[in-house]
């Protein structure tokens, strides 16, 4: 890293990556409607390697509370089903040797309590890697001023920056816990 504007633009794209890490998280989490994001990530074991779902099969959701799983090669619905499982997404897949059925039941009241906890553990390990990501900023803004390169001011104005873009992720990552606490527990 040579300039702080370096240092700032790269913290920026790590805690966006993070925030991005976060909304994937999410999306796999059920909420009692039916979405591709919930399986498609699952890896499947096809031909001896493990293949995401979505790489091997079409993932729709024709129905609201439906997902309807069209491999492109019908030998490994056996494999899919065995991910569904094991993924413990609290759904049975029903296969009819062409595709498989996997129906979202309603959620209890429970079962919302503990995917909201979810959410917020995911959140919080969000907001971990951002302070991280904040740490080794100010760590080089900091060896930047002591080696000479910049000067105090612009250690200070680096460090402030820094501050900032830590505020405002950690504001989106909240954002996004609330939203997804108020998907989760409307019925």
């Amino acid at each position: 890293m040579e300039t702080v504007a370096e240092v700032l633009q790269d913290t920026a794209d790590k805690m966006n990556n993070t925030v991005k890490v976060l909304k994937n998280n999410f999306n796999g989490l059920r909420t009692g409607k039916a979405s591709p994001a919930l399986v498609d990530s699952l890896m499947v074991t096809y031909y001896g390697a493990p293949s995401r779902l979505r790489d091997v099969a079409n993932i729709s959701t024709p129905e609201p509370r439906l997902i309807t799983i069209s491999p492109f090669d019908p030998t490994v619905l056996p494999e899919i089903e065995k991910a569904i499982l094991a993924a413990n997404l609290g759904v049975t897949p029903q296969n009819d040797g062409r595709l498989i059925r996997v129906a979202i039941p309603e959620l209890s009241e429970e079962r919302r309590k503990e995917i909201v906890k979810v959410a917020k553990r995911l959140s919080e390990e969000a907001r971990v890697a951002v302070r991280n990501v904040r740490r080794d900023a100010n760590d080089n803004v900091k060896k930047m001023q002591k080696d000479s390169k910049i000067t105090e001011d612009e250690r200070d104005h680096g460090l402030t920056d820094v501050q900032k873009a830590t505020d405002s992720h950690i504001a989106t990552i909240d954002t996004e816990l609330k939203n997804k606490e108020t998907e989760v527990m409307s019925v």
